[in-house]
This record gives C-alpha cells, structure tokens and sequence, in this order.
C-alpha cells in the first residue's frame, strides 16, 4: 500500500463529501435539516484543508 498518495485522497474524498452536503443543504426544504447539513459541510470541509496543510508540511497535527 502506497502511503504517499493516502493523505491527498482522504482530502480530495473529503472535499467531495462536503460538496455533496452542500448540495444537499441547498435542496432541503426544512430550515433545521439544510443548517445542519451546511454545518456537517463546513466541518468536512475544514478537516480536508487541514488534512491538505498537514500533507504539505504547513501544520503538524495537535496532539
């Protein structure tokens, strides 16, 4: 198993599952759903620039 491409993976796989909440948060009709989905969105989608950071060496992960 090849660690060199994982981390980019788990922040492009991220990145996409917070797309796809977005989405989601912009078809719900239910006031309560669509800011919890944006919420779950948002926090995906910090963890996945962090994720970026940490791969690149810009951060080290708090321990």
């Amino acid at each position: 198993m090849s660690g060199s491409d994982e981390p980019a993976d788990l922040a492009r796989q991220m990145r996409e599952k917070a797309q796809q909440l977005h989405e989601a948060a912009e078809r719900a009709s239910d006031p309560q759903e669509r800011e919890r989905l944006e919420k779950k969105s948002r926090s995906i989608r910090d963890r996945s620039e962090q994720q970026s950071a940490m791969e690149a060496g810009d951060i080290y992960p708090e321990k």
